[in-house]
């Protein structure tokens, strides 16, 4: 019997999180084995085979020079365990995708810079979250997520305040919103892509659990 692909997935250490499972969730049905990864569950790097950041708080303004008085809410034990998976990720070339928060702190590691707030920058979209595919991202094309998603324009879900705003090393950034706010990136040598909407709450459409597709079959490359 052929062992399934172990992703890891990281995020809080809460009992209850949802974004977990829907993450398990859509991984189970490309026939993946999700592996909890936070501060309350711990596990060695070396035993999985593709990794995903997960969304979630704040990151830490310190870690790409924001403004550490800006009304932010943080998890820095958080930030300090899923910088230690990006690094080995980075060092081993584990395959990667960042979710939300996710996308943000591997665009970091890699000395790219974060929009602290962008309520002030949103003029053709809204700033009231969702979990409903209500907003629009254009992909660019050629681009690997556009070949992945098997679209260029696709409709997302958006619980964020916080997104890209320069793109780090080996980065290149591939889909923007209405207000051209960096909605997706992908590396240009390694195995890597980060979206900043949440594909494990659209596991029910073909071209966001291909995403998690995408990462399987890196893994299993």
């Amino acid at each position: 019997m052929v062992a399934r692909t172990r992703v890891a997935v990281t995020g809080n250490g809460r009992r209850w999180s949802p974004s977990w499972w829907c993450t398990r969730l859509a991984l189970s049905l490309v026939g993946a084995e999700a592996v909890r990864v936070s501060v309350r569950h711990q596990v060695p790097e070396h035993s999985v085979d593709a990794l995903i950041i997960g969304g979630g708080d704040d990151i830490s303004p310190e870690h790409y020079g924001g403004d550490p008085e800006a009304p932010v809410r943080t998890d820095p034990e958080r930030d300090e365990l899923e910088m230690r998976w990006i690094g080995y990720a980075l060092e081993s070339g584990l395959p990667m995708l960042g979710i939300c928060r996710g996308a943000q702190l591997i665009n970091v590691m890699l000395g790219g810079q974060l929009h602290q707030d962008l309520r002030e920058l949103r003029k053709r979209t809204y700033n009231r979250p969702g979990l409903l595919p209500t907003k629009q991202v254009q992909l660019e094309s050629p681009s690997r997520i556009a070949s992945v998603c098997n679209k260029e324009h696709l409709r997302v879900n958006s619980l964020h305040h916080q997104a890209v705003r320069s793109a780090g090393r080996g980065l290149r950034i591939v889909g923007r919103d209405l207000d051209q706010i960096v909605q997706g990136f992908e590396s240009e040598h390694d195995d890597i892509m980060g979206v900043q909407w949440h594909p494990e709450y659209l596991w029910y459409m073909p071209s966001h659990l291909r995403l998690f597709r995408w990462l399987v079959k890196a893994a299993q490359k």
